[in-house]
């Protein structure tokens, strides 16, 4: 579990964090929601420690990740897993080995444990057969997976996604969406997801955190969502015509 404490984030005279205080539950696909420029990057970057917090507090487990020194934030981060918005694959390394990287850098493990560890998570996702490729000749889609497994690799106890469906079409974000949410209940993750796309939100929001300038506007999940009387989720959530139309189907055209 990840707890967050009056969390407050200036850049000079800029406030954009705003005493944010949530929890981020154990074996939940937690998703980070907002317009853009609202802060929801800003948070997840403190959260892994690209930022340091003005003030407040970001709890692991009940171990404060602002107050450890830079030695206990490098083990920290050992316990993490990132998937990022474009999959950050390197493009000289064949998918085998883009697997293996963490697992070279920071594991004791042999070279054939490490080999059968990567083929564990390229089976976990559905890519075995293609670890001989290189980055360059697999779709987008796959990259991502590859990016997943990649950050399973050394089995951590928070995965952070930013923005993991960008640039897939619909059919392949659904497939995304599928595999964080069943590996993060196989393995009791604690999964934080920035996303702006709402089919993720709906499908796979179980513990949802609405940002607006730079505050926590509403929390809770995908099944609230469409009965809820925050304006401003509601404007962010429902913002094109079809979701409205769901809305109204579901709530008989009250608002």
């Amino acid at each position: 579990m990840i707890e967050v404490n009056n969390l407050y984030k200036q850049f000079e005279e800029k406030e954009v964090l705003k005493g944010i205080s949530t929890v981020f539950e154990d074996g939940k696909t937690n998703l980070i929601i907002g317009q853009s420029g609202s802060g929801k990057t800003v948070l997840m970057k403190n959260l892994v420690g690209l930022f340091e917090p003005t003030s407040g507090q970001i709890l692991y487990d009940g171990r404060d990740f602002v107050q450890m020194s830079k030695k206990e934030k490098v083990l920290m981060r050992r316990e993490m897993g990132m998937i990022f918005q474009a999959a950050a694959l390197f493009d000289s390394l064949t998918v085998l080995e883009n697997v293996m990287f963490p697992l070279d850098m920071f594991s004791n493990m042999t070279l054939r444990e490490r080999q059968q560890r990567a083929m564990y998570c390229l089976d976990r996702v559905n890519l075995v057969g293609a670890e001989d490729k290189y980055p360059g000749e697999i779709s987008g889609g796959m990259q991502k997976r590859v990016a997943i497994a990649r950050a399973i690799a050394l089995n951590p106890k928070y995965l952070f996604c930013d923005e993991p469906n960008s640039g897939l079409d619909p059919k392949t974000s659904l497939v995304i969406d599928e595999l964080l949410h069943s590996i993060t209940h196989e393995f009791n993750m604690t999964t934080i997801i920035n996303t702006h796309d709402m089919n993720s939100v709906m499908g796979i929001g179980e513990n949802i955190i609405f940002i607006y300038e730079g505050h926590k506007e509403w929390q809770g999940v995908s099944g609230d969502i469409m009965n809820s009387t925050n304006k401003r989720l509601t404007d962010f959530i429902f913002a094109s015509d079809l979701l409205k139309e769901m809305r109204e189907a579901v709530t008989g055209g009250k608002k």
